[in-house]
């Protein structure tokens, strides 16, 4: 072996033979899921069935939330310019940064730091939501993870939470996510919701993501709807044309309901 010689434990490459963390691709391939080759990818293993539907959930959760999103625009507007899908779709991921998709990773910080809090002061819930709200407000930093600039009871975090609940993943972290919503509402006099980046913050927690891996959920989940709106951009409006961030309307298909859509699959 020369000086350069280097190791990975993630993927192995052989004539006529692909391992991912020792699983031969081939035996995955129409037996394991997306959102569940992501959890290999990232811890190793092979999530739990309940673990791989989280997964999934978390994944279709953010797929997109409109045109106005910078991840979106940049997107949009990239595409505009005659650009690549891979230049299109880089822009927009590039956009994702601390104020855009971050606020998973810091509120993870945030209920970490307070779950360790509570654990090395032998102290409720309450009082250690308490404790870090004080701390932020005092420093004058934003509690990433609750409100919602559109949303006041956002859909996302309640399907969620009850998914979490029916694939008894709920724990520790969601009940304190809810404690700082709840002192939240207390202290400021007005009600700041965990919004869905909360909410994934608080099931990764519960999955025991390390925190390095937050942002990527969001970027993974994204690039979907990324692509979408580059493929309209470029098939439905002329290059260059002056893109207003707001002043954008929907004309797709109206509310349809998936229960009709699964029967009518079944019929035929």
């Amino acid at each position: 072996m020369s000086e350069l010689h280097w190791n990975t434990a993630i993927t192995r490459i052989e004539p006529n033979k692909i391992s991912v963390r020792g699983y031969p691709l081939a035996e995955l391939l129409g037996k394991v899921s997306y959102p569940q080759m992501v959890y290999l990818l990232f811890k190793g293993e092979l999530p739990a069935e309940n673990t791989g539907k989280m997964i999934d959930a978390i994944l279709v959760s953010s797929v997109d939330h409109g045109t106005t999103p910078p991840s979106a625009l940049t997107a949009i507007t990239v595409a505009s310019t005659g650009a690549a899908l891979n230049a299109s779709v880089a822009a927009g991921i590039l956009a994702i940064s601390q104020f855009h998709g971050g606020a998973i990773e810091e509120c993870m910080r945030i209920l970490i730091k307070a779950m360790n809090y509570k654990k090395a002061n032998n102290c409720s819930s309450a009082e250690a939501v308490h404790q870090i709200i004080t701390e932020y407000r005092n420093s004058k930093k934003r509690l990433s993870g609750f409100g919602h600039r559109l949303h006041t009871d956002d859909p996302r975090t309640k399907k969620l939470f009850s998914m979490a609940d029916e694939l008894k993943i709920a724990g520790e972290y969601i009940f304190l996510a809810k404690d700082f919503e709840a002192e939240l509402e207390k202290s400021l006099g007005k009600k700041l919701p965990i919004n869905v980046d909360g909410a994934i913050a608080a099931l990764l927690c519960e999955m025991e993501f390390d925190v390095t891996f937050a942002n990527a959920f969001f970027m993974i989940a994204r690039v979907p709807g990324l692509v979408a709106h580059i493929y309209e951009e470029k098939t439905r409006y002329k290059p260059m044309r002056k893109i207003h961030p707001t002043d954008v309307s929907y004309d797709g298909p109206e509310e349809r309901s998936l229960t009709t859509h699964l029967l009518n699959e079944k019929r035929d």
